[in-house]
């Protein structure tokens, strides 16, 4: 038996109707389920219905360390910011390697402009970004709240204990677990984002139950009553953030759109960049480990790095020295 924990009849459905099978209706599939004993129904709890009005409220969760393996067998720990708009139910997922601060401020932003404008409120969980405790008391935290001025929403903070005042957006969540199905069935981490897109759209398009249409209907109407951005300056002065990257397996990583070098040692880790002027450094645990000058060109393999990563494959020092000129006069003309 092949058993995924924590997944559920829909994901499991929709990864078979995805991969062409015809399976018939999903009544009919999660009866089957059921008849069979297969998997265990879900016992929740009861709790009031809360609705809102158009653009006024939006709420915000992290579906957190969700593990995926690809088919290459490299392991992916995953997190999910879930923005949800209150009305209409649309929501938009965006993928990030952590929950820091920043990436909540990234991924709010990607959402707001995704979405084309910034609701009245925005409903958190007590999420350590967002709230600070002081004793027993919550407090929201500077930073969260001159970023909510700049963006010109409210703060809503989830009751303790009362997890369902934030039901919608948790609701949405188990979607996310869709993923769970395409377990060593995905390439890479790029291939593992398009599905978080793919599966996110699905949701957008599907009826939902509380509302009876489907979330990009009613968001037609809802994103008149959203608020405008703020000025590209105010924008780019959240998101001009270090940025962490994971090394390629050809000992690059890609920055605004170009490829630069780092010591074959650290492929497959991650790595932090920090843009200053004309500089772009990478460090690895706090250590500066290369710095590059940033230009136009596609390819940036600094040649310590490229002699390197060929060195692997080639002994002989004197083949290694005139292939690896070689190769770098080409890559210094790639796509110029």
């Amino acid at each position: 038996d092949y058993i995924i924990r924590g997944i559920k009849v829909k994901s499991v459905y929709e990864y078979f109707i995805d991969k062409g099978y015809d399976i018939g209706s999903y009544s009919n599939f999660n009866k089957y389920i059921k008849n069979n004993d297969i998997m265990p129904a879900n016992k929740t709890k009861d709790h009031p219905r809360f609705e809102t009005l158009p653009g006024n409220q939006a709420q915000v969760d992290w579906k957190e360390d969700l593990t995926l393996v690809s088919r290459h067998n490299i392991k992916y720990v995953i997190n999910v910011l879930n923005y949800k708009l209150g009305y209409s139910r649309y929501c938009n997922f965006e993928y990030k390697r952590s929950r820091t601060q920043k990436d909540v401020f990234e991924g709010l932003i990607e959402s707001f402009i995704q979405t084309g404008g910034v609701p009245k409120k925005i409903l958190f969980d007590n999420m350590s970004t967002v709230v600070d405790l002081i004793g027993n008391r919550r407090r929201i935290n500077s930073k969260m709240k001159a970023f909510a001025n700049d963006f010109g929403f409210e703060i809503t903070l989830c009751k303790p204990r009362r997890s369902y005042t934030k039901g919608k957006v948790e609701s949405s969540n188990k979607f996310i677990e869709w993923l769970l199905a395409y377990n060593n069935d995905f390439e890479d981490e790029e291939d593992l984002i398009k599905l978080i897109k793919k599966v996110n759209k699905k949701v957008n398009e599907y009826v939902c139950q509380a509302t009876g249409v489907p979330p990009i209907l009613l968001f037609q109407k809802e994103k008149e009553y959203l608020h405008l951005l703020p000025s590209q300056q105010i924008i780019e002065s959240y998101m001009n953030h270090d940025l962490i990257t994971t090394v390629h397996k050809d000992s690059m990583i890609n920055y605004k759109g170009r490829r630069y070098s780092v010591p074959p040692k650290y492929i497959g880790k991650n790595v932090s960049l920090v843009q200053n002027k004309t500089e772009l450094s990478i460090y690895y645990s706090m250590e500066l480990i290369c710095i590059h000058q940033l230009n136009e060109k596609a390819l940036n393999y600094r040649a310590e790095d490229y002699s390197a990563l060929m060195k692997q494959s080639i002994k002989d020092d004197e083949k290694l020295e005139v292939i690896v000129s070689k190769n770098l006069d080409i890559l210094d003309n790639f796509l110029k």
